[in-house]
């Protein structure tokens, strides 16, 4: 079988998926749970319940902020115990609705029965009602991007989707819940494929996997055996294999222009596995996402798991059900260790974006001292995206904006790629990230006043 990849740069980290044969098991309730009213790319929810307001699983506490926006859904039942402010994944205080969870009651309307509905059953279902379905579910990219998953499916007039990609990579070291979600929900992520294709009315879709999950990749052919409009495409293990431009190169061969072009312009509407599992919950069980599959792991965490997480639930939590923070100094990171953001606290709770909580410790999270630079150009040839990180680096720490704009610096997907591979242990990441950062606030200046 041959494997395919996408074209230009990629590193392959050690892959530590130490938790990549432990079976998902549902998390523990929190006695609080906190929802921030940011959780997606694009507003912030606004909310629709106040101090007191009695909630259940699945009621809605903050609708649609704006177009660019989705709602929250409470993952608990209980009270609502204050609207105030928060700290989040950024390290910020940020607006959030705090439930005191009493019990665990649903809404009724949620199906919550085990039965496999297929798409088959189910002729009423027009594309129009399926994106409405995913819009009010409040689904937004479960891959850690957290964009709204209803506009990706209503792509502008100059652009026209030909195919669905599901991303099945995870190619970031440690996260392994999206694998344990596909081992565990095949049919309900193929059903999610097909709501989806449906509703971009497409006729072909893509489940790609890399070659490090075998027996994901042999369960997929085998449950898609008699399906011809999908294909399981087998990639080679390779970061930054999981973002949406090299996934789209990798499996179709197209390259995705710098921004602000997007996959559906050359084709493709690329969508997280996670995303496809919670389309299916949304538009057959009629569940809104208010839980997600999440990993918690590290090198010195006793028992590193995959949970069925409530959004809401802090970290903390999730932490001590592996048996606690490892002694000596740890760093804690929403996400993996190339993209994800560290901690400053682990009352940091859960949401729509969080596949993993991985905890490095001290020694493994110590940075290396910074050397000049050797003009070596590893860092350009790692580049996914055929850029210069050394110079995209170089101009941002001399706040040379004009410069960094000419020089594509907003095409970054800030993978981390060049930072890895540099042997001088230069901040290449953090700077890019300031200056990336600081020129999209300039773009969004230039074009208010237009």
């Amino acid at each position: 079988m041959k494997l395919k990849t996408f074209s230009m740069g990629g590193v392959h980290p050690e892959e530590n998926k130490l938790s990549s044969e432990v079976r998902t098991v549902p998390a523990a309730l929190p006695s609080q749970a906190v929802f921030p009213l940011s959780q997606h790319i694009g507003a912030p929810a606004k909310p629709v319940v106040a101090r007191g307001d009695k909630v259940k699983v699945g009621t809605m506490i903050a609708e649609a902020g704006g177009f660019v926006s989705a709602p929250i859904f409470s993952s608990v039942s209980g009270k609502v115990l204050k609207i105030d402010n928060a700290i989040d994944a950024t390290g910020y205080l940020k607006p959030a609705i705090i439930i005191q969870v009493e019990g665990d009651e649903w809404e009724e309307s949620i199906d919550r029965s085990e039965k496999l509905e297929k798409i088959e059953d189910h002729p009423e279902l027009t594309p129009e009602m399926i994106v409405d379905k995913v819009k009010g579910a409040g689904i937004t990219g479960m891959g850690g991007a957290g964009f709204p998953t209803f506009i990706k499916l209503c792509p502008p007039p100059t652009a026209k989707a030909e195919c669905v990609i599901i991303n099945g990579v995870e190619c970031e070291p440690y996260i392994t819940a999206d694998y344990r979600l596909m081992m565990e929900h095949a049919d309900e992520i193929l059903v999610g494929t097909q709501l989806l294709m449906k509703a971009a009315k497409v006729d072909k879709g893509y489940i790609g996997i890399e070659d490090n999950k075998p027996e994901a990749i042999k369960l997929f052919q085998e449950k898609t055996a008699g399906m011809s409009n999908i294909e399981i495409v087998a990639l080679e293990k390779k970061y930054p294999q999981g973002g949406e431009k090299q996934l789209v190169d990798a499996v179709i061969q197209r390259q995705v222009p710098a921004p602000p072009a997007i996959p559906v312009n050359v084709g493709a509407i690329v969508q997280n596995v996670g995303t496809a599992f919670a389309v299916y919950q949304a538009v057959m069980k009629n569940k809104p996402l208010f839980e997600r599959y999440t990993t918690v792991t590290g090198k010195k965490i006793q028992k590193p798991g995959n949970f069925l997480v409530r959004m809401g639930t802090p970290m903390k939590d999730l932490i001590e059900a592996c048996g606690g923070m490892p002694e000596g100094d740890n760093k804690v990171l929403a996400g993996g260790p190339m993209m994800g953001k560290a901690l400053s606290s682990i009352d940091v709770p859960i949401c729509k974006g969080t596949n993993s909580v991985t905890v490095i410790s001290g020694e493994e999270a110590v940075r290396k001292q910074p050397q000049p630079c050797i003009r070596c150009a590893k860092c350009v040839s790692a580049c996914p995206m055929g850029l210069e990180p050394y110079l995209l680096a170089q101009v941002s720490s001399l706040h040379l904006w004009e410069r960094a704009e000419n020089e594509d610096i907003t095409s970054c997907i800030e993978c981390g790629s060049c930072m890895f591979t540099c042997p001088a242990h230069r901040p290449l990441l953090d700077n890019i990230r300031l200056g990336k950062a600081t020129v999209m606030g300039i773009i969004r200046a230039r074009n208010a006043k237009k």
